[in-house]
């Protein structure tokens, strides 16, 4: 599942954030705790985070969803997320969807923890932290029982500086103007639900529960199968590209090899050999030879 949520400061999401965690087992990304993690491991993102910080400037758009994206690629991310604190206007929602469509994972639902203006300001300017093991109360919905101290260690209880109704004011007024157009703009996309975010925390998480349980698992379910469908069809997609690669390189290659394969010559015809004529020497009569005279017969006496 992947939610945005929003809510003024002092409604309670970064609480309700916690129990999604525990409960469905994906990542809170904070844009606060990004930062400060980035900054921390010293990353070129830390790096540009800290210069724009250092010399007292927002951090960039470009900057945050560059972490939220690294952040998206780590195993635990992989059934979902929680967004809290981003996006915080019209513009970085669209940077943020376009970004999340471009990783096939598009958001699945933005919830508000609406709560009327006059309670957060009790809940902001009414709250008191423990110094020494961070515990908070609020002097008008759950004061200490023990006064000024911490009813689990006895700690001091103390009070920010910020926690004043100017400062409070002025923090409310920024949302109304910069966040809360966020609603509309989610509305529009069928993605926004809304839960009271007044009342005991374990109800408001149940009605928050009821929400996903409602509004995401079937939506899921039906994207999970459009993805793994997809999926396949990219599998084959690609094995096929393989195989007309692998067919080309071979019909490259045996081309190649017809041009350097090396051409014989045919022999050349045996010369016709003319038949050598033999000399007959006529023999000589040796000189030391002489022809024999013809001998006349003598005629017989008749007696």
């Amino acid at each position: 599942m992947r939610i945005v949520l929003l809510g003024a400061p002092g409604s309670g999401k970064g609480t309700q954030a916690k129990l999604l965690v525990e409960k469905y087992k994906i990542p809170q990304m904070s844009t606060g705790d990004l930062l400060r993690a980035e900054v921390s491991a010293n990353t070129e993102l830390g790096k540009r985070a800290k210069a724009s910080m250092d010399g007292g400037q927002l951090v960039s758009d470009e900057v945050v969803l560059g972490m939220i994206q690294t952040r998206l690629s780590k195993p635990d991310a992989k059934n979902g997320f929680i967004l809290d604190g981003f996006p915080r206007n019209i513009p970085q929602a669209q940077s943020l969807d376009a970004m999340l469509a471009r990783l096939g994972q598009p958001l699945q639902l933005a919830l508000l923890v609406d709560v009327d203006t006059d309670v957060l300001m009790k809940r902001l300017t009414g709250r008191r932290t423990c110094g020494s093991c961070g515990a908070i109360y609020n002097v008008h919905f759950s004061p200490s029982k023990t006064g000024n101290k911490c009813e689990k260690c006895g700690g001091a209880l103390t009070h920010r500086s910020d926690d004043n109704e100017q400062t409070v004011g002025n923090r409310l007024n920024v949302y109304q103007q910069q966040t809360a157009p966020l609603v509309n703009y989610y509305k529009a996309q069928g993605k926004l639900r809304t839960v009271r975010g007044v009342g005991a925390v374990n109800v408001i998480f149940k009605n928050v529960t009821d929400i996903i349980e409602s509004q995401i698992r079937p939506l899921a379910d039906v994207m999970g199968k459009i993805e793994s469908a997809a999926a396949r069809q990219a599998a084959k997609a690609k094995a096929a590209e393989a195989k007309a690669a692998a067919a080309a390189k071979a019909a490259k290659l045996a081309a190649a090899a017809a041009k350097i394969k090396p051409k014989v010559k045919p022999a050349p015809p045996a010369a016709k050999v003319k038949p050598v004529a033999k000399k007959v020497v006529a023999k000589k009569a040796s000189p030391k030879t002489k022809p024999k005279k013809a001998v006349k017969a003598k005629p017989k006496k008749v007696k």
